[in-house]
């Protein structure tokens, strides 16, 4: 479960980075960026 939390984080990232870059769609990219780095967090925290 932890090994797919953190794919699916580094899969928002990359999203969030592509349309930061390359399409500036607003909201949503940032949303997805905020759900990425909760992911993250809730990874460290857990172990």
């Amino acid at each position: 479960m932890g090994n797919l939390l953190y794919t699916v984080a580094v899969i928002l990232v990359i999203l969030w980075a592509i349309g930061f870059l390359g399409f500036h769609v607003g909201g949503i990219i940032h949303i997805l960026l905020v759900i990425a780095v909760i992911a993250v967090i809730l990874r460290i925290i857990r172990g």
